[in-house]
């Protein structure tokens, strides 16, 4: 399976739309066949589930993403997995002993607008940084 999780750094973002890179993972079974970075594409209403389709994405890890792209990524027959955080190395073992859960967007609508270039609120009190 091909998956690709929001990243921001070693961590995972929890703004899909404005991470700076998705890291990409094909998984078969428990194994890890690849892993990549790639620098997210610009977000523009469907541009990125159009985008990571492309690349053959079956499934898109964040931390959350709003109802209109998960509806996007829906319509393209990709399962979106919200309300995951910690480090990319720890997401993907998880994934690969199939223990792996999702929840509750951890943002809310418009807290993405200004992420990874202007931000300077902090919308999740529980992190020191964003």
């Amino acid at each position: 399976m091909r998956i690709a999780i929001s990243t921001d750094g070693d961590f995972v973002s929890q703004h899909f739309g404005r991470c700076p890179e998705f890291t990409i993972v094909d998984i078969d079974g428990n194994e890890l066949k690849s892993k990549q970075l790639v620098p997210n594409p610009g977000h523009q209403p469907g541009a990125i589930p159009q985008f990571l389709h492309s690349k053959g994405v079956q499934c898109i890890i964040a931390g959350g993403m709003g109802m209109r792209a998960t509806g996007f990524f829906q319509e393209l027959g990709i399962q979106a997995i919200v309300g995951v955080d910690g480090r990319i190395d720890d997401v993907v073992e998880q994934i690969k002993r199939g223990t792996l859960k999702g929840g509750e967007s951890l943002c809310k609508p418009g807290a993405g607008k200004g992420y990874g270039l202007d931000k300077t609120v902090c919308d999740h009190p529980n992190d020191k940084e964003c």
